[in-house]
């Protein structure tokens, strides 16, 4: 995606490091490298982003801002790419790295019919705790890998065309004639 688009679509620096609520953390706030979109700012929050994204935890959000003020990233891409588990996506997601995690935990995935009760959410959760995170925290550190190296090879591969565009336009200029004496 080239670098205007994603510049129009983030939120300005400013707006954020100035907000109210933010005052505590401002001063890392101020750090250039979470604000600048470079091949390393973006490929690292796509990695983090996506990483978050997979684990299921509340506030992810707040995590992938965390984590992208620890590795030094952008924070807005960071936190954007969280939302690819949103409130449609995240049944489905969650699922499959449950499956995943009971698969490579080799126990049966339960099948327990659903009631509504505090006793059977907390057994539930008891039981899938443990697939569920070994397959989100997989699925997390793959993904997001994946997502870090594209970033990487779709820059690179933007630079260059880049490159080989402005020779073209270089070679199809006419010469320069002298200024005349």
């Amino acid at each position: 995606m080239p670098r205007r688009t994603i510049r129009r679509l983030l939120p300005k620096p400013h707006a954020i490091r100035d907000h109210k609520s933010l005052r505590l953390v401002s001063a890392r706030l101020h750090d250039p490298n979470l604000w600048h979109l470079n091949r390393h700012s973006v490929s690292v929050a796509a990695f983090v982003g996506i990483f978050v994204a997979f684990i299921p935890v509340p506030m992810q959000m707040l995590i992938a801002a965390a984590g992208a003020i620890w590795l030094r990233c952008n924070i807005t891409l960071a936190v954007a790419l969280v939302w690819l588990t949103n409130p449609l996506t995240m049944p489905p997601i969650f699922y499959a790295t449950y499956r995943l995690g009971a698969w490579l935990m080799d126990i049966p995935a339960s099948a327990a019919p659903f009631e509504m009760s505090v006793e059977w959410i907390e057994q539930s959760l008891i039981d899938i705790w443990p697939p569920l995170l070994l397959g989100s925290l997989l699925c997390g550190v793959v993904l997001g890998t994946l997502a870090w190296l594209a970033m990487r090879v779709l820059w690179r591969v933007g630079v260059q065309l880049k490159w080989r565009s402005r020779l073209r336009e270089r070679r199809n200029r006419p010469p320069r004639e002298p200024p005349a004496p």
